[in-house]
Order: structure tokens, then C-alpha cells, then sequence
């Protein structure tokens, strides 16, 4: 069996201590000890690989506990406006013209990441600058968020919308004040008409293969993955796993960003079980959008916006309808979860777990709900009640910080709210959901840490949490959303041997350096699978 030792070093195991070491023993695919160095020296033989860490530290895999992986293989793929060379719509329209001239006429032209509040103008391209580029190609404009697009005519006419095309619940197909369309389809009406626009087996696969690239060269070793474009992309990303090219651990949530509803009641009457799978590969909580984008803005919230005293976002769903489908999902054995950015989501989807729980009583659920967006005390108190499990977006104030401030005031104090959370001992895991943010989970950790915007601007300063307690929700707490604590997400003896190694000690880091911090190797399965080769590997040596 391979052996691999790790010495001189700043193993930091997330276990129940949150012990650190100095080295440990990798053994096939599992950790065999963790110890000082010289006791992780005693193991070594004259074919066991030697990495001399130089008081690099090293982590248990970073876990991604909410990530889109086909929607951020296809921005890697396709033009992303979150190019630094993209700061206007002139500078979009010029990008798009030259990508028209080299596509063939009736293939989609794919735009990713815009956000109308980072270029020059403020606004959204209109629909008449669009068709101005082109008639023969529909022109798919995804905003960062993910739940607002900008399209051209052209792409209208592909889904079929038309001037009496009525709006879907949930969604608007923007016109303006002379009825004329704006090109702008907001949550559901961008929603439905992704599913006119789909991809090929082949753009899927390579999307998938382009995400995973990515994943290990940031230390990610497992993904939630919280939902493809349709049925096609869950069938080639199990494909991608059977066949041993899909090589990252996936807990794939059941659910779609296309027609999520259908796609979910038809997993749940195919009777497709949370915790079906394997290690690589297995089936997560049934999922459902109770409301939208905290960019957007679209989220569902109890006051208004502080940007729109008339605003209160979309709310998808009744309780009742809610209740209807997740009812019998939690009594058949499922995880459950919602996609829920306000607090009137949260409320809502917290008071149809309880009705569940108070009527088919389950000690260990785990239940659930995704981004945990606008979080006040109140609510806390009842996730901490209910055993629900948030999964936070702790980079999210990096990125958008200004903006919630913006719509949403003093509310940001209970934004993703994780100091509360975990003082509370809710167990509290975190994801990027790239791509609307980047995958990087060290921004993900600095940010938690500082609570700072990418402009300096201190946001929800009370929600600040330690370096370990950050390292933690990308770790352990990730593995135990997923019903994995016992394999992964700590490095502890007889656990999967799935570790980051970065390029300097992460606790003697000034927090301020902690974003210029880099993974230097990526172990998954106790294969190294992303290096930079730094100094220290050797074979044999003592």
C-alpha cells in the first residue's frame, strides 16, 4: 500500500479539539496518524513519499457546501463580464461583437456574471443595443445573481414570448412603460425560458470537466452541488462519476435551475433516496427556490426594501404548497432544504418544518436550508429549535457588501449570520454558490473573518467569527450537511485522505494577508491531484 508522510508542518485537523500537529500518514486512500514529526517518521520506509512541509499548513479537503458546478464550468467557458477588461456596455457590446463575427448564425451566444451596478453606465444593455449587434444569433445575458437575464429579440422568439405572453407566477417579463420589451426576465421568466436555451451533452461535460479543474486548484476536494440546468446535466455529471472523469466527491441536491418544482416531484415519485450513492457520487436533500436574489434584488422580505419602500421581492410558493411537497419527502426519509435569501422565506420554510416535524417526528434530518440570507434573531432561535442546518455564503458581503447595505440597512446586521449561528452551536457549513461568487473558499474565509467588503466597508461587524471556526464551516461542518462527519472533514486516523496544502502557515497569516494565501497541493483520495511542486517532496528520505 502507497505511503505518503507529511512532516514539518501545521496539520490542522478540525477534529473535536481542534487539535494542530506537525505531520501525518497517508496509507492507500485513508490517514493513518497524525502526530509530531518525529513520531510520523517512525512510519517512513525507503518507498514511502516523503513532503517536507516547511510549516506549510495543511487542512482536510475544503468542502463547497453549496456550488452550481455546471453553471460555473460554463462561465468558464463562455464570456464572463467579471473580466476586469469588461467596466461599461460599451466595452460588453464591443467583447459581444467580436464573438458574433466568429459564430456561426443561429448558435446562442452566452453572457455570464453581469451586474449593471459594476459597469460605468448603472444600468442593464437594452434590447435594442442587443439586436443591434445581431438578428441571427440569440444573444443569453446571465445576470450575476443567476435569476435575472438580458436577452434580444431573437431569443424571445426562441422561447416563444410574445406581446400577450402572459408573466409566470414568480417571474416578469419586463416591458416598458409603452409595452415595448425591455429584454429583462426576472426569476421565473428567465427560469422558464432557460429551459428554450439548453446545452449539449458535450457543453455539459466540458463545463463539468473545465469546474473541476478549478475546484482542485483552490483545495476543493467535495461539492454540493445545488443544482444543474435540467434532468440532462444530474444524468451526465453520474455519468462523469461512474466513469471515473468526474474525480471530486459530489452530494448532488435534487433540483434544477430549470423547472426545479417538476424536476423535484418527479425525483421524489421515482423514489430516488437522500444518501443513495457512494462516496464519489451520492443524492442530497430535495430542494426548491422560495424566493430570489439578494443582488437582485428579488428576496422575499417581512419589511419592505430600504431602497423601495414598496418593494418586497417574490415569494414562490404558499406555505401550504410548500407543505404539500415537502410533507411526504420528509416522511419517506429525505433531507429537505430551500433556497431562501429573506427572512420571510426563512420564516416561512421554518414553519412548515416545524408542522412536519411536530407531526412525523425525526431525531436526525438534518433538514436544511440554503443561503440563510436575511436571518434575525427570532428566526435564529427557531432554526436552532428545529435542528436545521445552515448553509451560509460567507464571501457573498465580499462581492455584494455595498449593495446590501444599500437595499437592505440594518438588516445586514442578521446577513448571513454566522457569529450568532454558531454561537448558538448550530452547526453552520458554507458554500461560494459559484458561480455567482468566486469558488475561492479563502475569500470565503477572510471574509467571514474580517466581515469585509472588497471596498473595505465593514459589514455586520458582529457576525465576525474566528480563523478555525471559518476553516471549520468549509470542513467538517460541510461533511456533516452531507451525513459525512465520519469519513471526511477532519484529518483524523482512518479518515478519507482528502487534504489541502497551502503555501504558508494559514494561523500565523495577518487576517488582512489571508486573500493572498494559495493552495500548493490538492490530495483527493490520497492522490495528489493539483500541485505547484513546491520544494519538499522526495521518497524515502528521513
Amino acid at each position: 500500500m502507497n505511503k505518503t508522510a507529511l512532516l514539518n508542518g501545521e496539520v490542522i485537523t478540525v477534529n473535536s479539539k481542534n487539535e494542530v500537529f506537525e505531520a501525518c500518514l497517508i496509507e492507500g486512500n485513508k490517514i493513518a496518524a497524525v502526530g509530531t514529526t518525529e513520531e510520523i517518521k517512525k512510519y517512513i520506509t525507503t518507498s514511502t513519499e516523503v513532503i517536507d512541509l516547511h510549516g506549510r499548513s495543511v487542512l482536510p479537503g475544503f468542502i463547497d457546501a453549496h456550488m452550481h458546478l455546471f453553471l460555473y464550468g460554463n462561465t468558464l467557458m463562455h464570456l464572463d463580464c467579471k473580466n476586469p477588461t469588461i467596466n461599461s456596455i460599451e466595452e460588453l457590446k464591443d467583447k459581444l461583437a467580436d464573438i458574433v463575427q466568429n459564430t456561426k448564425n443561429g448558435q446562442i451566444i452566452r453572457v455570464f456574471g453581469f451586474n449593471e451596478l459594476m459597469v460605468k453606465e448603472q444600468r442593464y444593455p437594452t434590447i435594442e443595443e442587443l439586436d443591434e449587434l445581431t438578428q441571427e444569433h440569440p444573444i443569453v445575458i446571465t445576470r450575476t445573481c443567476g435569476h435575472i437575464g438580458i436577452v434580444n429579440s431573437t431569443a424571445l422568439k426562441i422561447a416563444k414570448i410574445g406581446p400577450s405572453t402572459p408573466n409566470p407566477k414568480g417571474g416578469t417579463i419586463e416591458k416598458d412603460n409603452n409595452g415595448k420589451f425591455t429584454g429583462r426576465l426576472i426569476e421565473n421568466a428567465f427560469l422558464e425560458f432557460n429551459q428554450n436555451v439548453t446545452y449539449s451533452n458535450d457543453e455539459l461535460f466540458n463545463a463539468l470537466m473545465k469546474a473541476q479543474e478549478q475546484l482542485f486548484a483552490y483545495g476543493i476536494t467535495s461539492v454540493h452541488d445545488a443544482g444543474g440546468f435540467d434532468e440532462n446535466s444530474f444524468r451526465i455529471m453520474q455519468i462523469a462519476s461512474n466513469n471515473k472523469k468526474l474525480k471530486a466527491r459530489v452530494y448532488a441536491l435534487i433540483g434544477s435551475l430549470n423547472d426545479c418544482e417538476n424536476f423535484t416531484k418527479n425525483m421524489l415519485a421515482a423514489g430516488v433516496m437522500t444518501n443513495t450513492g457512494n462516496e464519489f457520487f451520492k443524492i442530497g436533500p430535495a430542494k426548491l427556490f422560495t424566493d430570489g436574489s439578494s443582488t437582485g434584488p428579488t428576496i422575499a422580505t417581512r419589511e419592505p426594501y430600504t431602497s423601495d419602500g414598496n418593494n418586497y421581492g417574490y415569494l414562490q410558493y404558499t406555505e401550504e404548497e410548500l407543505y404539500s411537497i415537502f410533507s411526504p419527502a420528509h416522511r419517506n426519509g429525505y433531507q429537505i432544504t430551500v433556497h431562501a435569501q429573506g427572512d420571510r422565506a426563512i420564516e416561512q420554510y421554518l414553519s412548515v418544518i416545524e408542522n412536519i416535524l411536530s407531526e412525523f417526528p425525526r431525531d436526525d434530518h438534518r433538514h436544511r436550508v440554503e443561503h440563510l440570507g436575511v436571518c434575525p434573531p427570532d428566526l435564529q432561535e427557531k432554526a436552532k429549535a428545529l435542528n436545521v442546518i445552515p448553509i451560509l455564503n460567507p464571501s457573498f458581503p465580499y462581492e455584494f457588501g455595498e449593495s446590501y447595505i444599500r437595499n437592505y440597512g440594518e438588516r445586514t446586521n442578521y446577513m448571513y449570520a454566522a457569529s450568532d449561528l454558531l454561537n448558538q452551536g448550530i452547526i453552520t457549513a458554507a458554500g461560494s454558490d459559484a458561480p455567482i461568487t468566486t469558488v475561492n473558499p479563502l475569500v470565503g474565509i477572510y471574509t467571514a473573518v474580517t466581515r469585509l467588503t472588497r471596498q473595505n466597508t465593514a459589514f455586520g461587524q458582529q457576525q465576525k467569527v474566528s480563523l478555525m471556526d471559518a476553516i471549520r464551516m468549509y470542513t467538517y461542518n460541510g461533511a456533516y450537511a452531507s451525513f459525512d462527519e465520519d469519513s471526511k472533514g477532519s484529518i483524523e486516523s482512518g479518515k478519507l485522505a482528502d487534504l489541502v496544502i497551502l503555501n504558508t502557515s494559514i494561523l500565523d497569516c495577518h487576517v488582512e494577508d489571508l486573500l493572498e494565501v494559495k493552495v500548493d497541493s490538492t490530495i483527493l483520495n490520497g492522490e495528489v491531484v493539483y500541485t505547484n511542486q513546491f520544494e519538499g517532496w522526495s521518497v524515502g528520505s528521513k
